[in-house]
C-alpha cells in the first residue's frame, strides 16, 4: 500500500514527515533519509492501531492528485 508523504524542513533543521491520508501520523529525522525511515515505521504502527480498534483505513476516492506547472 502506498501513501503520499509530505516532508518539510523545520526551523531547527529537522525533517518532518506527515501523511495527509492518516491524520496524526507524523515523524521526523535529522536527515531526509532518516525521516522517511521513521515515517514508514509510524505508518505501520498507525495502521496496526487502526486494525486493533477495528477502524477502516479511509481513502478518499474523490480526490485526484496532479501537478500543475506555472511560470514565475
Amino acid at each position: 500500500m502506498d501513501f503520499k508523504v509530505l516532508i518539510e524542513k523545520d526551523e531547527d533543521g529537522w525533517f518532518v514527515a506527515t501523511v495527509p491520508s492518516l491524520p496524526g501520523c507524523i515523524s521526523q529525522g535529522k536527515t531526509e533519509k532518516e525521516a522517511i525511515k521513521n515515517i514508514k515505521e509510524a505508518i505501520e504502527l498507525h495502521l496496526s492501531s487502526l486494525a486493533e480498534d477495528g477502524l477502516p483505513i479511509k481513502q478518499n476516492k474523490h480526490v485526484k492528485e496532479t501537478l500543475v506547472s506555472v511560470e514565475v
